[in-house]
């Protein structure tokens, strides 16, 4: 017995690590999307953001199962900072806003978790987590049709992407249903495998380049790749590249300027932490507690923006894999961390995964957004409380609108929207509206 125990440690270790590099592959989109966006080096994105896993495991005490990358919410104060301050005072101001992060989290430690439980009840966070994968799925739709993230520019055909998406979504959802051994670990790797090989084959049978005629005259005139899969950039660059770091600069009016920003995904990593909860079943917010949680965040995103990468955070479609793969254990993250921090080294590596067809990682992200809004319904269902009240209806239905319809708050500089804004709301709802006389009788 004592013989064979190395090596069913081992292949338990080897399984985590092939695990961990699935998670990688779920974050990779995203993490490298916000630094082309921005004009930051997604080599150091991908740097910071293992680096910042690796540090949230060590505060969190390696009990959740997250992955930290490059965050969305602060991809307009990074343009405009990029444009008017240059990067190196633009990441002070990002750095500034992982402190806020931190200070947060000391807020929490003096005033307990319980606090959290009182103000963020089921009946504000299962509506915030909709929101969460509610305002992602046009993401995911633009991405699975062929557009760009944000739907400005066509990418890929409709018709041609619409296939893709379709192969990709349907092998990771039977992988996931009929899998056995390997192959249900790894479903979502299977489902990119399949759009890729599908991507090649359109492209070696001519069907994409037909396809293009399909277009009517707006999607022309945004046309930018007849080809599914290009490999220049892969030829381009050298195996070997170390990231281009850059130090921050002090600015005062980047850190005015960008720090604000920092509270909407603040009220989004209590929501993440609290999906990923649902997830496994656990209460992150007593064990390792949401002010580790909220300062490993916060010391991640200084981290980053000591190396000029971009500011991190907790990555909803990881989630959306955890729940889909059933993979809780915390140590497949610190894999997926060490995945990306390799990666960020080797530019062939990094090239061939950004010739990943945009409609592949379109097909598997409809699932994982879709399973973080099935999350919050859980969660609002499983808290037994009677939807249909006055008080819940009015908590639900400001957070579900506000969230998913983009609305926005403006004071001067400070812009709050989508998740951020129906966090805040659903927690002053909740804070003000008086108990409803069923609800007081019984605490009384």
């Amino acid at each position: 017995m004592s013989e064979e125990r190395p090596n069913s440690d081992y292949a338990f270790r080897f399984k985590d690590s092939v695990v961990g590099a699935q998670m990688m592959f779920v974050a990779f989109g995203a993490l490298v999307l916000v630094p082309i966006l921005t004009g930051l080096d997604p080599n150091v994105a991908l740097f910071t953001a293992g680096g910042g896993t690796l540090i949230f495991q060590v505060i969190t005490k390696g009990k959740v199962p997250i992955f930290l990358a490059s965050s969305f919410a602060f991809i307009a104060p990074i343009i405009y900072g990029v444009q008017t301050w240059g990067i190196p005072a633009t990441m002070c101001g990002l750095a500034a806003a992982g402190v806020f992060y931190i200070v947060l989290s000391i807020i929490v430690r003096i005033f307990g978790s319980g606090m959290l439980h009182r103000i963020l009840p089921p009946i504000v966070t299962g509506p915030v987590i909709m929101v969460i994968g509610l305002v992602l799925a046009p993401v995911a739709v633009h991405m699975a049709m062929g557009r760009t993230g944000d739907g400005s520019a066509w990418l890929v055909p409709s018709t041609t992407a619409a296939i893709i998406a379709t192969v990709a979504l349907a092998t990771t959802a039977l992988i996931s249903l009929l899998g056995k051994g390997w192959f249900k670990l790894i479903p979502i790797l299977c489902g990119i495998a399949a759009g890729y090989a599908t991507s090649l084959f359109l492209d070696m049978t001519g069907f994409s380049a037909s396809m293009q005629a399909s277009f009517d005259p707006g999607e022309l005139q945004n046309w930018t790749a007849p080809a599914l899969i290009s490999m220049q950039p892969l030829a381009e660059k050298a195996w070997f590249a170390i990231p281009n770091f850059t130090l921050p600069e002090w600015r005062w009016e980047a850190v005015l300027f960008i720090v604000p920003v920092a509270l909407a995904p603040a009220i989004e990593h209590f929501g993440d932490v609290l999906a990923i909860g649902g997830v496994t079943g656990k209460d992150y917010l007593d064990e390792p507690g949401i002010e580790n949680t909220m300062l490993g965040d916060g010391i991640a995103t200084s981290f980053a923006s000591f190396l000029g990468g971009p500011p991190n955070t907790t990555y909803s479609e990881v989630t959306g894999a955890v729940a889909l793969t059933k993979a809780f254990n915390p140590a497949i993250m610190t894999w997926a961390a060490i995945f990306a921090i390799l990666l960020s080294f080797i530019g062939k590596i990094g090239a061939f995964l950004a010739t990943i067809p945009t409609p592949v990682m379109g097909g598997i992200m409809i699932l994982l957004f879709g399973m973080i809004t099935v999350l919050g319904i859980n969660t609002l269902v499983k808290s037994g409380r009677d939807l249909t009240t006055p008080r819940n209806l009015v908590i639900i239905a400001v957070i579900l609108v506000a969230g998913i319809g983009d609305m926005q708050f403006t004071a001067g500089n400070f812009v709050m929207e989508k998740i951020g804004l129906a966090g805040i709301l659903g927690l002053l709802l909740n804070l003000i509206l008086p108990q409803e006389r069923v609800e007081a009788e019984a605490k009384s």
